[in-house]
C-alpha cells in the first residue's frame, strides 16, 4: 500500500474510534510496527492526529460518555479479565485491609482470593455477597445505589470511606491515558474512586488493553498515582517500567 493511501487509512480509522493503537494499525493495514510508527509521527507533525502512549487519538479527541450496564461489560474482553483479577487476588496478603472496587474486572478477582484473614471494604453489593458467600469478612459501604453499575455512591459514601485506610485496593477504570489519567463517565463514582484510592497505601487499576488511550468525562486519578495491572504492553510504555505489570 503507497504511504499516502496507508495515512488516508489510519485517519479514517482513528475518525471512526477515535483512538486507535499501534498493534491495531499493523493488524488492519498489514504493515510493519516501524511502518506504522513512522507514519503516525509524520500526521502528528502535520498535526492530523496526536501521537501518544502506544497509538493516536484525533487532534480533537473525542470524551467517551457511554456507560454499558454490568451484564453486558462482564463478556468484553472477559479472558484478558480474567487473566488480570487472577493475577491481582496474588497480591492479597495476610491481615490486608483491602477496597475492592466495584467493577466487572474486580468481581473476576474474587473466585481467586484465598487469604481468609484479609478484611474487605466494598462499594459493590454483589461484590459484598459473593465475598461473604465464600467466607470473608467484608464492610460494605452505605449510601445511594446505583442501578447501571451496581455500585453505592453518593455523600453518605463519600464520607463513609473517609474513615478508612487501605494496606491494598483494588479499581476498575473506564479509560486511561497520560494526559486525562483514570476516568470514569459519571461523576458520584469518580468521587468514590478518587476518596478509596487516595486512602490506600498500594493502589492498583485493572485494566484490560481495550481501555488505553481512552477518554471519559471525569478523572479520577493521575496516571501515576496507581500501579497498573493489564494484559499486555502498550507500544512506547518501556519507560514506565514497574509502573505497569502484565498479568501471566
Amino acid at each position: 500500500m503507497l504511504t499516502e493511501k496507508r495515512q488516508k487509512e489510519i485517519l479514517r480509522f482513528l475518525d471512526e474510534k477515535g483512538s486507535v493503537t499501534v498493534q491495531e494499525l499493523t493488524e488492519r493495514l498489514d504493515a510493519s510496527e516501524s511502518t506504522i510508527r513512522r507514519d503516525l509521527a509524520v500526521l502528528h507533525q502535520k498535526g492530523a492526529l496526536v501521537k501518544v502512549f502506544g497509538g493516536a487519538v484525533q487532534a480533537e479527541s473525542r470524551i467517551n460518555i457511554r456507560e454499558e450496564k454490568v451484564a453486558l461489560r462482564k463478556e468484553l474482553n472477559k479472558q484478558e479479565k480474567i487473566r488480570i483479577a487472577a493475577y491481582a487476588a496474588t497480591l492479597v496478603e495476610p491481615d490486608d485491609f483491602v477496597y475492592l472496587d466495584a467493577g466487572t474486572t474486580t468481581e473476576y478477582m474474587i473466585p481467586f482470593l484465598t487469604e481468609k484473614s484479609a478484611v474487605f471494604v466494598t462499594n459493590a453489593v454483589s461484590h459484598a455477597l459473593r465475598l461473604t458467600e465464600n467466607g470473608f469478612r467484608v464492610i460494605l459501604i452505605g449510601g445511594e445505589l446505583k442501578a447501571a453499575t451496581e455500585a453505592i455512591v453518593g455523600n453518605e459514601a463519600y464520607v463513609n470511606l473517609q474513615k478508612y485506610n487501605f494496606t491494598k485496593g483494588f479499581f476498575g477504570t473506564n479509560g486511561l491515558n497520560r494526559t486525562s489519567g483514570f476516568t470514569t463517565p459519571d461523576i458520584n463514582e469518580a468521587m468514590i474512586k478518587e476518596c478509596a484510592l487516595k486512602h490506600t497505601q498500594k493502589p492498583y487499576i485493572l485494566c484490560d488493553s481495550s481501555k488505553f488511550l481512552q477518554t471519559c468525562p471525569v478523572s479520577f486519578g493521575e496516571f501515576h498515582s496507581a500501579r497498573i495491572i493489564t494484559d499486555r504492553y502498550p507500544e512506547e510504555s518501556m519507560e514506565t517500567e514497574g509502573h505497569i505489570i502484565i498479568a501471566k
